[in-house]
């Protein structure tokens, strides 16, 4: 890859600075309006105090919670939320613009101080006794300026202890020993299994690629508030047994409108954000990508990748004890590799070389849903929460035969044709859900309980349309009476056709039971029924925490968790083959010092215990069975500064090991994502409200392959020459360390019509090549690895 034309890339952007830098600047004012409400019980906070930090001004909250602070400069402003009885809260970075009036709704958590006189200032929920261990949140401006994360939220979350991503150009996350498919993800309050673009289903020899996305669905901005959970979640949540995250979706501005654009390398995204009505606010953005640009500034192969990501969120204050907001998503995309984009020339052997692969992926993702917020007294509350979604995708992949020379260049791609349509995968999914959970604060205890319901339907295809050859197989399929070093395809071993519905349900309740003022206890229990395999299931859970002092507290979680098969390989199976729900024993052990207002380290020892893991006999065949076990345990270290003043960062390391055992004969092997020492280094500084500079450093213990010999020759055909890859143990070795700095750099003028906002944003600058996977060539003999390089965006943003 030859980037040596790189920095001259970068002179437009270095021109729209030096523009930006001319634009006429009113030294105006704006507002800050809000709303203060009590986390447990949703109840608007009276007389608690609203105060600009810097400005050294600020407003009382009015009998309904509200306040509202004029006149303020124009500029970033931090912002301290305080009540009696209350933790304080802290808002970093408000931007105030001319003529237009920011606002917040603002929840503040119960004070769990043990001393008086001392009160931590917690960040978005961060000392909730609810969640004890493993508890991490992000707010809407450090995504932004996570550097190499591109403002996408899956790319953020891979600094955090415990997490690695697929790798490389991977954003899909792994938690603590699991999986990219398992974890809880909850969009404002509605489940959802699939957060990322270009997942790739049936690109691995018609299974499901286990690194899951590219790019997550959300583009920058729109995510309002994070909070994430690697394991210990409590029994409100289940199916997914690795981590639990949260997102909520930006809610309108109820006082006045703005509209954003950011364009980039990438594409562009639109946003507009406003009041409709007195009740009423809208926030909707939309955003396409076409990575050709980028593509061809990386001088990689010519393949089309577009896709698309649009959404509309309303939010109605229908009186004062009712809150209605409606969401709709529509995520389309659309990559190919069709036979024209083969060219002559092309070294199969080299990195991202795509092989002698064709594809033409068609998918798009809808998801609607409908939340009312029911406030029934004084120290209670219902959510209702209806959804609908539905997953279309139709992918066909194909292959063509080149003639090669010595090197691996291909001389001819058609040299003996291609195939357009080898196989085939559709999956359509449909889904209807209803949720409903009921919380009750007592003086002592939160007690929350609730229902989910959901009706799913299933239509299936896998198809194979022609007897297809597989050269790459382990040393259990040989066949020691007559070796042969490539497997036969059978369409009847492979093809498989679903097309019906299914129920399932759930029931919960859970406790949070301050014991004293330093001992809280967390038990609870879920009640599970999958349909597709007509299975019950019991979760009971428990957690706790005890403060040892103000700022330092040990704590704990246990449990039982179950998780549901994918819907991919239930509907992939035989008729009669039934396969269940994987079950896990979790136990984390953890400490915690809130070293200052806005320091915090944290460690934690976990363990993990696996049975019932779905395993598949034959890589190539669609077979399943539950004959799998293992085990993961690990340690995890955090030191972090929150944003604050003009600088926020994280130094963390992670140690993990995660072994599966087929029980096959064959013995434990290292998982997919064993990965054993992680460590990440973030940090970002304002000197002013112009510069933001941003950097991050990863490493990890390179990913577990597999170790395996080549045979040449092996269809005995000297004029089609075939290697075949016998894997000797599977994921006997590692790919290399992962290693990449990425750096960020935003520049902002205010002017009297809105920000004007131009970044760069560089992902791996030393341009080492991040190994994320082999892929094995049959025409060569050799492996092309699967990875990236340097990854830069650079842009500029507008906000009228």
């Amino acid at each position: 890859m030859n980037n040596a034309n790189l920095p001259n890339r970068f002179i437009v952007l270095s021109l729209l600075m030096s523009m930006a830098s001319f634009l006429s600047f009113a030294q105006s004012s704006g507002n800050l309006k809000g709303k203060v409400i009590e986390k447990a019980t949703k109840q608007p906070l009276i007389g608690a105090n609203v105060y600009i930090d810097d400005l050294k001004q600020g407003a009382v909250t009015d009998t309904s919670g509200v306040f509202s602070i004029n006149d303020i400069p124009v500029g970033a402003h931090s912002v301290t939320i305080s009540s009696v009885g209350f933790q304080k809260k802290i808002i970093s970075e408000i931007i105030i613009t001319s003529n237009k009036t920011y606002y917040s709704e603002i929840e503040l958590l119960e004070d769990v101080s043990v001393l008086s006189g001392v009160t931590v200032k917690g960040f978005s929920g961060e000392m909730n006794p609810l969640t004890p261990v493993s508890s991490y949140s992000l707010s809407r401006e450090e995504i932004f300026r996570n550097p190499g994360a591109q403002g996408d939220i899956m790319r953020a979350l891979s600094f955090l202890p415990g997490v690695v991503s697929g790798g490389s150009q991977f954003s899909a996350i792994a938690a603590r020993g699991q999986g990219t498919q398992d974890n809880v993800y909850m969009v404002d309050d509605i489940p959802m299994f699939n957060l990322s673009h270009l997942e790739a289903e049936g690109i691995n020899s018609g299974f499901n690629d286990p690194n899951g996305g590219r790019f997550s669905i959300f583009a920058p901005r729109v995510i309002d508030n994070v909070q994430f959970q690697n394991g210990g979640f409590d029994a409100a949540f289940g199916r997914r047994s690795s981590s639990y995250l949260s997102l909520g979706v930006k809610e309108g501005n109820k006082e006045s409108w703005s509209f954003s654009g950011q364009f980039d390398l990438l594409g562009a995204t639109l946003i507009a954000d406003g009041p409709v009505s007195k009740k009423t606010s809208i926030f909707a953005s939309g955003r396409y990508l076409n990575f050709g640009m980028l593509l061809n500034l990386l001088g990689q192969n010519a393949n089309t990748i577009t896709l698309g990501d649009y959404m509309v969120k309303s939010t109605t204050q229908i009186n004062v004890r009712n809150k209605l907001s409606v969401i709709a998503m529509y995520n389309p995309e659309s990559p190919s590799r069709t036979i024209d984009d083969v060219e002559a020339g092309v070294n199969l052997n080299d990195d991202n070389s795509t092989g002698t692969a064709l594809w033409n992926h068609q998918s798009s993702n809808v998801m609607v849903g409908v939340n009312l917020q029911t406030l029934l007294d004084s120290k209670s509350y219902l959510k209702n929460v209806l959804y609908y979604r539905s997953s279309r995708l139709d992918n066909n992949f194909g292959r063509y035969n080149p003639s090669v020379d010595s090197e691996g260049v291909v001389v001819d791609p058609l040299h003996r044709g291609y195939v357009a349509n080898l196989r085939r995968i559709q999956n359509n999914q449909q889904e209807v859900g209803y949720r409903s959970i009921y919380t009750k604060n007592f003086d002592k205890l939160i007690l929350t309980a609730g229902v989910d319901a959901m009706m799913v339907n299933l239509d299936y295809e896998r198809r194979l349309f022609q007897t297809d050859t597989i050269f790459t197989l382990r040393t259990r399929d040989i066949n020691t009476n007559s070796p042969r070093y490539y497997q036969i395809l059978d369409p009847a071993l492979y093809n498989s056709r679903y097309d019906g519905s299914a129920f399932n349900g759930s029931g919960y309740v859970t406790l949070s039971w301050r014991l004293s003022n330093r001992f809280t206890l967390n038990p609870g229990v879920r009640y599970d029924y999958t349909g597709f395999t007509g299975q019950h299931t019991l979760s009971p859970r428990l957690s706790g925490s005890y403060a040892v002092s103000e700022r330092q507290s040990l704590n704990f979680a246990t449990g039982i968790y179950y998780q549901d098969a994918a819907y991919t390989n239930v509907a992939g199976q035989s008729s009669g083959n039934t396969i269940w729900n994987e079950r896990s024993f979790q136990s984390i052990l953890g400490y915690k010092f809130q070293i200052a207002n806005d320091w915090k380290f944290v460690a934690e020892g976990w363990h993990k215990r696996f049975d019932d893991v779905i395993v598949q006999p034959n890589r190539v065949e669609s077979y399943l069975t539950n004959d799998g076990d293992g085990y993961a345990y690990g340690a995890d270290f955090s030191l972090t500064k929150r944003l604050s003043s003009k600088y926020y960062g994280q130094l963390g390391y992670s140690f993990m090991e995660s072994k599966r055992n087929d029980n096959n004969g064959l013995g434990e092997y290292d998982y997919a994502f064993n990965i054993p020492h992680t460590i990440s280094i973030l940090g970002s500084y304002k000197p002013s409200d112009k510069w933001i500079f941003s950097g991050k450093f990863r490493y990890s213990t390179g990913r577990p392959t597999d170790a395996f010999i080549i045979h040449p020759d092996v269809l005995g055909n000297p004029d089609n020459q075939k290697y075949g890859q016998e894997i000797t143990q599977v994921n006997g070795d590692r790919l290399p360390d992962f290693i990449s700095l990425d750096l960020r750099a935003d520049y902002n003028v205010l002017t009297k019509w809105g920000v004007f906002s131009a970044f760069v944003d560089l992902v791996n600058v030393s341009n080492r090549f991040n190994v994320n996977s082999e892929i094995y060539i049959p025409e060569t003999g050799n492996v092309f690895n699967l990875g990236l390089g340097v990854f830069p965006t650079f842009g500029v943003r507008v906000e009228l």
